[in-house]
């Protein structure tokens, strides 16, 4: 069943034309992930999603338009959650910020779901130059509101002055050595490891090496 719902006679009404267009980015992301997006054809998309081949081809002429949207929407709520995040007491400072953004940032990056998506996408972009220069033209705008916190917590002298596109690099290699081992980890076992553990033990070498003085 095609899930293009419209007014009768008519097109979609705004809220018709949203929804499928969330279901749309919801499937393709799903099947994206499952067969990778070499193996994965629109009008397969469109069949297991139960839309028209018309209804997917209007929105997005070509796979590479519905991964660039599917990507578009990931990093449009990953900037907005770290942002979110960041915001506390003014009297815990721009380091403060920094590190909320970034547990955020291991929150949301060792959720399995999340991180199966962009592995498999990473591991294409190995062996494709095209999917390389999307993934870090993605990761430098999902990331760039941490950059962002690292100048300014080196501004207020909290971390050392350097080049903050460099330093935030380095934390994130911190942050994702945490997400690896939580993606990994046996959640039922009583030794399983703690997130904000994981997290503190990287935050601790991370401000030892950068801290201000």
């Amino acid at each position: 069943m095609d899930i293009g719902g419209r007014k009768p006679g008519g097109r979609p009404t705004r809220e018709q034309a949203a929804a499928i267009d969330a279901r749309i980015l919801d499937g393709a992301r799903a099947v994206f992930c499952r067969k990778g997006v070499v193996n994965s054809g629109l009008e397969e998309i469109a069949a297991e999603l139960g839309v028209s081949k018309h209804t997917l081809y209007r929105r997005y002429p070509n796979k590479a338009a519905l991964l660039e949207a599917v990507v578009g929407r990931d990093v449009g709520r990953f900037r907005e959650a770290l942002l979110t995040a960041a915001v506390g007491e003014e009297e815990e400072g721009a380091l403060g910020a920094l590190r909320r953004a970034a547990f955020r940032y291991v929150e949301i990056g060792s959720s399995r779901d999340y991180a199966a998506f962009y592995l498999s996408v990473s591991a294409e972009a190995a062996v494709s130059a095209a999917l390389r220069e999307r993934l870090a033209s993605w990761s430098r705008d999902a990331l760039e509101p941490l950059v962002g916190f690292v100048a300014t917590a080196q501004g207020s002298g909290e971390l050392r002055a350097g080049d903050p596109i460099s330093v935030c690099g380095i934390l994130i290699d911190l942050l994702e050595g945490v997400n690896n081992r939580l993606r990994l980890a046996d959640d039922a076992a009583a030794d399983a490891p703690s997130p904000l553990r994981l997290f503190d033990e990287r935050w601790t070498v991370f401000t030892a090496a950068f801290g201000g003085s």
